[in-house]
């Protein structure tokens, strides 16, 4: 019998070297064995997409490998998130997510959006260049707890900065998170942002502390 920790490797290195056959045939085994879908998804293909995210930054990969890493990752997705139980996959919460005016990078925006989606997040993509406004739109439009920027050039990073300002005054119980190459933690705090992602992987651990956070915030408000 296939063990659990023969199944996650088979899955994340499936993720890694982009072998979506490797990927379906070990993501059924799982179910077929029993394995908890959460955990063969979160442990398994999102770990793999961490290291693809690593790799990406060190140069080693590329936009093409990365987007056949997220073929696998989806298709491994396919297969194990419809027996993830309801209450584990009810949607988490809501982000509007996409890289700002100007900038046309968006494999780090996508490598987040994955993480979000493997999360059970309900996700709004804006895409690429999105116009500063079109962000409070949304977040207005989809009432998301969460609004996700990201920058890859100092040029582009200070439209966030207006954008947190224009979804701060609508909306001040929005937690608003940036990320990008130029953008740092105190970068992030000095624009009024709510948090950070330094990677890929941390960033929806990161939306979940700052929904913690503010909804703290909110209680404290109200209680005085």
């Amino acid at each position: 019998m296939t063990t659990k920790e023969e199944l996650l490797k088979q899955l994340k290195e499936g993720v890694i070297n982009y072998n979506e056959e490797q990927v379906k045939e070990a993501a059924s085994k799982a179910i077929e064995l029993g394995y908890p879908a959460l955990e063969m998804i979160m442990d398994g293909l999102a770990a793999g997409m961490e290291v693809v995210g690593e790799l990406y930054e060190r140069n080693e990969y590329f936009v093409p490998e990365v987007l056949m890493c997220a073929d696998a990752l989806y298709a491994g997705l396919d297969i194990l998130r419809p027996h993830v139980p309801k209450q584990e996959s009810g949607v988490v919460a809501q982000v509007v997510i996409g890289s700002v005016q100007g900038d046309v990078h968006d494999i780090g925006k996508n490598l987040v959006k994955m993480m979000f989606d493997v999360a059970g997040w309900q996700v709004h993509d804006l895409g690429r260049d999105v116009p500063l406004e079109k962000f409070v739109e949304e977040q207005l439009r989809t009432d998301a707890e969460v609004v996700a920027m990201s920058a890859m050039m100092t040029t582009t990073m200070l439209g966030m900065k207006k954008v947190i300002k224009m979804i701060k005054e609508k909306n001040p119980n929005v937690a608003i998170m940036l990320g990008g190459a130029p953008v740092t933690k105190d970068v992030a705090k000095l624009f009024g942002a709510d948090g950070y992602a330094e990677s890929a992987g941390n960033a929806v651990q990161e939306a979940i502390k700052m929904i913690a956070r503010l909804r703290e915030m909110q209680q404290t408000k109200a209680a005085n």
